[in-house]
């Protein structure tokens, strides 16, 4: 395959998808912070890991609310006001975390911050939804998601070696790089929100997941019953994806004790590497393949990255299996995103992304205080088939889902026909 055909899922977007991906590569490569917080609070922090959890869930549930806000926001106001907004209240209150006397109070601080943060993720994807067309969203939140990765590829291995002796710099860089990122959008990218003419082209075309509609987000949700259970099913994917934060760093410490954090940074930028060199390759291989069933491939995937952890203790065979799992959350991601965007209203698009994204958040928010119980009581090792099971369950709904959504769409093209 020649280079230029490898890469030509990407020719054609606009202007503004390509600058959004560079302030996201720029904001990724200084995310220090959330990624190493369990680290954080129960190395630097010295709190117990039950205890660790529920702070980590606050984080969760504060950036969960973050989401529902920054839809409401945005389909109100506009994705680059909200973006710009939150952007700037999240990494100012990191600056804080730097310099606050009392290291108690760094915990609450970033609950806070998460909660402006969570509400940055639907402006974003309404932006990239606005911006482009049903054959181009699977591109652009490739993109989007590539960029975040080739940061992440960069900082999570920066943040290893700093973690130990210079963590004030964790905060001051995650707050600056945010700030970077929020000028380019500042500058460079307009605003999206579709203008009455653009609601009033798509009522008119013959796409009904996307047509205009009026009223309450969550009457319109309950006519959209398979979404609803979309989404359900996706928080047990982020249930399972979870482990790479809480679970993960935990059995890691227990097995190489002090390099613990050097090696779980070094799993993350594996991770982010995968995700730069095989997205594309990914994109290219599931384009004529419908979401739904990528997704439950990609809960086969999870079932084999992360449930035979229990099996390995060698950190070369760690890094296999974090090449499985990633392979997982690409396929997933992508997916899920460009599933939401073609079924989302046109005047809803921010809340029906950040709705979703508060379901599938769920997941985050129950799943350290769960692993935190098990570990407690049955040991690290042992949670792992625990995961299995689960990841082989989601991967079975998911399908399970793409059969009843064929029949009714079956049904429907047959009626349409009479």
């Amino acid at each position: 395959m020649r280079i230029s055909n490898f890469f030509s899922s990407y020719h054609g977007l606009p202007r503004s998808v390509f600058i959004l991906f560079i302030a996201r590569v720029i904001h990724s490569i200084g995310s220090f912070v959330y990624p190493f917080l369990t680290m954080l609070l129960t190395i630097k922090l010295g709190y117990r890991e039950e205890i660790a959890g529920y702070y980590v869930t606050g984080v969760v549930i504060a950036g969960s609310i973050g989401l529902i806000m920054g839809g409401k926001l945005a389909d109100r106001f506009g994705r680059k006001k909200i973006f710009l907004v939150l952007s700037f209240i999240s990494a100012t209150i990191f600056i804080a975390c730097a310099f606050v006397k009392n290291p108690e109070a760094i915990p609450w601080l970033l609950i806070v911050s998460n909660l402006f943060l969570g509400g940055v993720l639907p402006t974003i994807n309404a932006m990239l939804a606005d911006l482009t067309s049903a054959d181009k969203r699977k591109a652009a939140f490739s993109l989007i998601y590539l960029g975040t990765n080739i940061g992440v590829a960069v900082g999570p291995l920066i943040a290893g070696f700093l973690f130990n002796d210079h963590t004030k710099l964790l905060f001051l860089i995650d707050a600056a790089t945010t700030y970077i990122s929020l000028i380019l959008v500042f500058f460079l990218v307009k605003e999206t929100i579709p203008t009455k003419e653009k609601i009033f082209e798509v009522s008119k075309s013959d796409n009904k997941f996307e047509k205009p509609e009026q009223g309450n987000i969550f009457i319109i949700l309950f006519k959209r019953p398979i979404f609803l259970i979309f989404a359900f099913i996706s928080l047990i994917y982020t249930f399972i994806y979870s482990q790479n934060y809480f679970s993960v760093p935990i059995y890691l410490n227990e097995i190489f004790f002090e390099k613990g954090p050097k090696v779980y940074g070094t799993l993350m930028s594996v991770n982010a590497i995968v995700v730069i060199l095989l997205t594309i390759f990914l994109i290219n291989l599931m384009k004529n393949t419908k979401p739904i069933i990528n997704i439950a491939f990609a809960g086969v995937l999870y079932a084999i990255g992360f449930g035979v952890f229990f099996l390995v203790s060698n950190k070369f065979f760690l890094i296999g299996l974090t090449i499985i799992w990633t392979l997982g959350e690409i396929i997933q991601t992508i997916n899920t995103n460009v599933y939401v965007a073609e079924n989302s209203p046109i005047t809803h698009r921010a809340r029906f992304s950040s709705v979703v994204s508060f379901i599938t958040e769920l997941g985050f928010i129950i799943s350290p205080i769960i692993m935190g119980y098990f570990i407690k009581h049955l040991g690290i090792s042992n949670i792992w088939l625990l995961v299995i099971v689960v990841s082989i369950s989601a991967a079975f709904l998911m399908y399970v889902l793409y059969l009843i959504d064929s029949n009714r769409n079956n049904k429907n093209k047959k009626a349409e026909s009479i």
